[in-house]
């Protein structure tokens, strides 16, 4: 498995990219992540063999040194984090910080665009170059599959069938999924793999990635997100407000918004749980309340 300080480095970018978090917060994320690993090391722990028992030793250790209670929370919150992402990402199987003493770790309901700003950002990218047609195929991608961000940097040629108007997705543990290729999402890859579009950006050794880099290599999940932040940009939406995960979140909430049933949302973005689906029925709920709330004559007294 990746060494703890690895992972720890690939998270400490998506929080100052994806989340957008200051240097301050990142560093004290460091400190608590930097304690647990030093202990773990002490204990010959490794990060794949860690259980809740083993946390709970730990957070009882700090809180027997006399640590303040807010630093303990600091670094419960820190750990819970750390393990969320680790899960997220497939590195980890089991989360062993969900059950931690003080409560589950709340789950935060994602905040997605609203249609007319998607259709704003979608509908600013021009076509005059091999890269707007590559940001436009990417973000039609992002918002018309629901895809994962690590599933877009591992999309090869061969996984995209225009007779039957699919997209193959290998998402986490190496499941494989079928998603539609709408209308909208079909155009854009046309243009993006026709003349003037990819071609123009294969290096010397071709890749076999759909999307790809200036230089010819794949586009990193990196160079996605600096993508994303340069195209919102444009339109003027700031970047602690959109990510790859951001028009994830949009697909299932506005495809629930216009009624989709929500095991079809499940099927289309690969939960494994239907519970996780449900975060994003929430989400619409909320917008139906507040909808409700201003239109309708008698929501008030």
């Amino acid at each position: 498995m990746t060494s703890f300080e690895a992972l720890f480095e690939e998270y400490q970018q998506w929080l100052t990219i994806e989340k957008g978090r200051s240097r301050a917060t990142i560093e004290a994320y460091r400190r608590d992540l930097g304690g647990l690993a030093s202990w773990m090391k002490r204990k010959k722990l490794e990060l794949d063999a860690l259980r809740e028992e083993d946390l709970e030793h730990y957070f009882n250790e700090l809180r027997e040194s006399k640590r303040a209670s807010s630093t303990v929370a600091r670094a419960v919150a820190a750990v819970r984090g750390f393990f969320a992402y680790l899960v997220d990402e497939a590195h980890l199987d089991v989360d062993p910080s969900a059950r931690l003493k003080g409560g589950r770790r709340g789950r935060t309901l994602p905040k997605p665009l609203a249609e007319e700003e998607i259709v704003k950002l979608l509908d600013s990218i021009p076509s005059t170059s091999a890269v707007d047609l590559r940001d436009r195929a990417l973000l039609e991608l992002l918002y018309g599959t629901g895809a994962r961000v690590s599933e877009v940097v591992g999309l090869a040629l061969g996984d995209l069938d225009f007779d039957e108007e699919l997209v193959l997705l290998m998402g986490k543990g190496a499941k494989q999924r079928l998603v539609p290729m709408g209308a909208t999402l079909e155009q854009a890859l046309v243009d993006y793999l026709g003349p003037g579009g990819r071609g123009t950006l294969l290096a010397t050794t071709k890749s076999s990635k759909v999307f790809l880099n200036t230089r010819g290599g794949p586009l990193s999940r990196q160079g996605i997100d600096v993508v994303i932040h340069k195209r919102a940009l444009h339109v003027g939406i700031e970047r602690t407000r959109i990510s790859a995960h951001v028009f994830r979140h949009s697909c299932a909430t506005h495809m629930l918004a216009h009624g989709a049933d929500i095991r079809v949302v499940q099927e289309l973005l690969g939960h494994a749980s239907i519970a996780t689906t449900q975060l994003y029925t929430a989400v619409s709920i909320n917008t139906l309340q507040r909808e409700y709330e201003n239109a309708h004559p008698r929501a008030h007294d």
